[in-house]
Parts: C-alpha cells; structure tokens; sequence
C-alpha cells in the first residue's frame, strides 16, 4: 500500500508519488514563470499553467485586464487590491472564485491571481496548495520583472545625465584668451551630473574682456536648462557691447518675462568688464555673493550686491563699480557652493574664503584655485559636496592666461 499524506481540511490525502509529482509539477511551473524578465510574459504564464495544466475553468490578473480560460471573472478589469469575493456570483460565471495575493519581499500588495474551478465545485487542497505555491513564485518574478524595468529605466535616464553632462561641460569656455601680464583660470565642479551654476567669457570688440559668474535657484538638471537658457541670453546681449549695467538690467527683465517657472528659478549673477590695457574693471553684482579684490597695499575689497538676483523682479535697475587693478592684484568670483561647505554645525563662510585668498601664497590664478580646494576639502574632512561649486581667479602680474580646469 502507498505511503500517504494526510491534509487538514476535509479528509483529503495524497500519497506519496503523487506529492513527488506536484513538486516536479511546481518546480516545471516555476521554471516557465522565471524564464522571462517582462512583466507581462510573467503574468501570463501563470494563467496558462494555471488553466491548461491545472484544467481550471478561468484564470485572471486583477486590476490588469489578462485573463485565460472560459469562465469570465469579476473584477478582472478593477483597481489592484480589491479583494475578490468566493461567494458564488451566478450573473458573471456560476462558479466561486479564490483570490491568491501576490506581494513583493516588504508585503505590499502587487496584484492578485483569481481562480475559477470547473463544473462549479470549490478547489481541492491539492490544487489550492498548488497554486498558492505557484503564486509564490509568480510573485518573485513579477517582483524581479519590474525591478528589472527599473534598472532600465534607470540606466537610460543615467546615460542622458552623462551625455547632459558632458554638452554642459562643452559649453564652459574651452580655451581662454590669452592676455600679456594677466593669468586667468576657473574651476567647476557639479554637485550632481548636471548643475545650475555658469561661467563664461567673451572678447569685445573693443579689445576688453566681459566675464559673468552666475548660479541657477537650486541644483540638478531643472537648474542646468535655465542655466542653458541665461547663457544664450547673455551671449546674445554680450556681442553688442552696451554698458555692464544696462546688461544686468536686460537680462533682469528677460529672465523675468521667460514665466513663472524661470522667476522661481532666478539667478544671482556677477558680471565683469577688464581692460588689460588701462588696468581698469568695471563690476556688477546682481544678488551674487561679494567678489573679492586683493590689491597690494590695500585693504581687500568687496564688490556686493547691486540688486537684487535676476528675474525675481520686473523692472530692477543695477548700478556698475569701477575698480583700478594695479599690478599685484587678483580678483576672485564664485559660487556659494564655496563658503556652504560645512564640518558639523560649522560653515566654511565666505570670511574664510576671503582669507584663504587673501593669503594665499601662489601668483598665477590656477594655483590659487587648487589651493582654494585643498583649503575647502580640508576644512570639510572629506564631507560630500551639498552644492555646485565654482570659482574664477583673475591675476595681474608675469604670466598669461591659463587653460581651465
């Protein structure tokens, strides 16, 4: 006589060859279900298990419109987590229905399989134990299936931020001018791949240098497209040499007409006219950080805030300063990416920065970046970076100008 199994419930038991057979029968099933990585392959190889090897009367996904067999099932086409009744319902298949859910590995409810057995009787324990097993696994694969989706989602949207990163990085100044007696240098460096601050430098006509250092609300790819957008702007305005002042004060009023998006968005901005010839600078500083003018024998000066950031509000004036820049001296622009660097509770700030400048011991612009740096990164102890950092340095003295960094 065959060894036999015995079931709770009703009396039911299965012997011995028979559980062997349903095991191979699962592990088969589970093979079938696991062989693909689209959800929807997933989904319907479990109905077609469930109906053409199991002989039930209708199979269905809820809330996802698959369904297999003969037997129409209600709910089939509703909301994920409505529970399907096993009370018999006559109008839509006569038969009673079982629900099993399938969730993923923290619980929560990603669909439901129901199942409708023939000539309206319930499911026996064996095929009820069957397909709850069956369900187990189609809950791992689904699972996998979307995470797998995810992953590819992922690796596309990484790969445009790579390529948005490099474009941005190409629209940075690819090679300075080179002018006799002045060094002139920047660095960059995002805080995510693609970021809001800017930096540029166009050559006038008139033989002087029109530099702008600029930082977008915020960080990430909303504030490197308006950062795109300022950047068009302002070379379309930097080509015809009007005054620095009336260029803040256009840009200003463009960025505020671009729409509510871009106000939320404003840029503070610094803006510089050099004459290398005359030694002489005209600043103007709309809501960005003070830069910084170290002369020899002199106290350092500020250039602060002539109004307010671009585009935060209509019909703002701007006023420009003008500087001697004497041999010896260096200026410096940057972005509070710089002094909002923080070692606990501490912030760098930008008297530190001011200082670190000030004190500096190399000559030419890029040495004093690197140092500014090292300087930065020493005071953070290794901390991430919070935001987008940028600085240019601007020295008079032997040398010329730098490649950036």
């Amino acid at each position: 006589m065959a060894a036999e199994v015995h079931l709770p419930g009703n009396g039911e038991t299965i012997d011995l060859q028979q559980q062997v057979a349903r095991l191979q029968a699962l592990l088969e099933a589970s093979r079938q279900v696991h062989s693909t990585i689209h959800e929807e392959e997933v989904l319907e190889q479990v109905l077609r298990i469930v109906v053409r090897e199991l002989e039930m009367a209708g199979a269905a996904f809820l809330g996802t419109g698959l369904a297999y067999g003969d037997e129409v099932i209600a709910g089939t086409h509703s909301e994920a987590g409505v529970p399907l009744s096993t009370t018999p319902d006559t109008s839509m298949t006569g038969n009673a229905v079982a629900s099993y859910r399938l969730e993923d590995r923290d619980g929560h409810l990603m669909t439901e399989l129901a199942v409708v057995a023939p000539d309206g009787r319930q499911l026996t324990l064996y095929e009820a134990d069957f397909i709850e097993g069956l369900a187990l696994q189609a809950a791992v694969a689904l699972e996998n299936a979307r995470n797998h989706k995810r992953n590819v989602e992922f690796a596309r949207v990484q790969q445009d931020l790579d390529a948005a990163r490099l474009i941005q990085r190409s629209l940075l100044p690819q090679k300075l001018p080179s002018i006799e007696g002045y060094t002139l240098s920047f660095k960059s460096v995002t805080c995510y791949e693609v970021g809001g601050d800017y930096l540029d430098i166009v050559e006038q006509p008139d033989g002087s240098l029109l530099i702008a250092v600029a930082d977008v609300a915020g960080k990430g790819l909303a504030s490197a497209i308006m950062a795109t957008s300022f950047r068009s702007a302002f070379r379309a305005m930097a080509v015809s040499g009007m005054p620095l002042d009336e260029l803040a004060t256009r840009m200003n009023q463009h960025h505020w007409a671009e729409g509510e998006e871009a106000r939320r968005r404003y840029v503070t901005a610094i803006f510089l006219r050099l004459h290398p010839d005359t030694g002489e600078m005209e600043v103007v500083n709309a809501g960005h950080n003070p830069g910084f003018l170290v002369a020899p024998g002199a106290v350092p000066h500020q250039f602060n805030a002539a109004g307010t950031p671009l585009g935060l509000l209509p019909g703002m004036r701007y006023s420009s300063e003008r500087r001697a820049f004497p041999d010896g001296s260096r200026l410096l622009f940057y972005t509070d990416g710089l002094t909002e660097v923080f070692k606990g509770d501490e912030e760098y700030g930008p008297e530190r920065l001011l200082d670190q400048f000030s004190t500096c011991p190399f000559e030419k612009a890029d040495g004093i970046l690197d140092a500014l740096w090292t300087a930065i990164e020493k005071f953070s102890e290794g901390g991430p970076q919070g935001d987008d950092m940028t600085a240019l340095a601007l020295c008079r003295g032997k040398g010329s100008t730098e490649i950036a960094a």
